[in-house]
């Protein structure tokens, strides 16, 4: 009897120790909460900071390019069209500017010269006529629309992807998409040297969109 009871001890303080042990392993509530608000960081897709780096960056520059537009043809009657597609280009900014700060990305430090540079070119255009204006718009907007349909084929393919992200490049691809066709059918393709300045235009935005990816 003594072995047998013996043996009991033995057996019940091993499952205490194993028990203990289990305790002491397990994660405190404090790690599993940062768990659960990082877990999403974590998953994070590799290519989600770049991307939206770059679509703040192309943003803020067609906000910059309707801004100077407006700056020369806001009292033509082109302005009411102008001004509702600069008021878009604002509010995709701004949702960039917010996804900037969820997702903790840093900005492209080409900022402000994308600022700058989106002026003169939206102003600059517009000098030259209200046809030249809309060609710009055509030839950013194409760039601007084929950007974000690759970025939704890349993020498609991740199946942890946040559903806001990808709302967010559709619901705007579909909208600089409307902005390519009021182009088209406000007078672009009557613009001088139609086909030369918007080639110049898309090569500027693809070189813009490929620094702005990096730095």
């Amino acid at each position: 009897m003594r072995t047998l009871y013996t043996s009991h001890q033995r057996g019940g303080a091993i499952l205490y120790e194993s028990a203990r042990l289990s305790r002491m392993n397990r994660p405190s509530p404090l790690l599993r909460q940062v768990r659960r608000t990082h877990s999403a960081a974590w998953k994070k897709n590799p290519h989600l900071d770049s991307i939206i780096r770059v679509d703040h960056a192309g943003e803020l520059g067609a906000d910059r390019i309707y801004a100077g537009q407006m700056a020369v043809l806001g009292r033509t009657a082109e302005g009411a069209t102008i001004q509702h597609m600069w008021e878009q280009e604002i509010k995709h900014r701004q949702a960039f500017e917010q996804l900037i700060c969820k997702h903790r990305v840093r900005p492209t430090v080409m900022t402000p010269i994308w600022n700058v540079a989106g002026f003169a070119l939206g102003a600059g255009t517009a000098l030259l006529g209200k046809e030249a204006a809309m060609a710009c718009t055509v030839a950013v907007e194409t760039v601007i629309v084929d950007h974000y349909n690759d970025q939704l084929r890349t993020l498609m393919e991740d199946p942890n992807i946040d559903k806001e992200i990808l709302q967010t490049i559709t619901k705007f691809r579909d909208e600089e998409q409307e902005h390519h066709d009021t182009g088209i059918e406000h007078g672009a393709e009557q613009a001088p040297f139609y086909r030369a300045l918007t080639e110049v235009i898309k090569t500027g935005c693809k070189a813009a969109i490929a620094i702005s990816k990096k730095i």
